[in-house]
């Protein structure tokens, strides 16, 4: 898409963000989103907004590749899965950084849409937008520790897979315990191959 489309669209991506403030729920599931990637850059076009999203979840709920719980509707509320954006999950105690999260910039927070950021898009001034880069020993230790959190999740769903009650639960809205496993090989060799091995 072009850029100035891409641009409009995280706008919309951000007032829908805004709008999930508005489910009951005793803590907002959806803490914040960030921007990342060629729209940071200027890109035109733009294959794709790259966009995360920090859950209130635990971060054993959202290792990396997986589709942590609950968030099928997110996808759902946020037409996600409509094209135009790749996304990604982190849990609010993680980093949003990591291996493939480079530089992320946030346009929205539970305050609402970050106006300033958005407008700094779609003026391209991307010298004032405030990126998160942690260090090159920081981002190490922080795929070490995604690793192991991924190798975890890896055994419980393979310890899991062909239990009745697990596979009743992780089925449903077009996925099924199919892609569970998958997402977590799949996380674990992601994270295995930016470790170097």
């Amino acid at each position: 898409m072009r850029y100035r489309r891409a641009v409009e669209r995280l706008r919309m991506l951000a007032e829908a963000c805004d709008q999930t403030r508005r489910v009951p729920a005793a803590e907002p599931f959806l803490r914040e989103a960030y921007v990342f990637g060629d729209l940071l850059e200027g890109s035109d076009p733009v294959d794709a907004i790259e966009a995360v999203f920090v859950l209130n979840l635990p971060p054993e709920e959202v290792t990396w590749g997986s589709q942590p719980p609950g968030t099928a509707w997110v996808v759902d509320f946020l037409d996600l899965d409509k094209g135009g954006v790749a996304y990604y999950w982190r849990s609010f105690r993680d980093p949003v950084g990591n291996h493939v999260i480079r530089g992320p910039v946030r346009f929205w927070s539970l305050e609402g849409p970050d106006k300033s950021v958005l407008d700094a898009l779609a003026e391209r001034r991307f010298d004032v937008l405030r990126r998160v880069t942690p260090g090159a020993e920081e981002e190490r230790a922080r795929v070490a520790g995604e690793l192991e959190a991924a190798l975890e999740h890896l055994r419980a769903v393979h310890r899991s897979y062909w239990d009745r009650k697990w596979r009743r639960e992780h089925r449903g809205i077009g996925r099924y315990p199919e892609h569970h496993l998958w997402e977590a090989v799949q996380g674990y060799l992601d994270l295995l191959d930016a470790r170097g091995e």
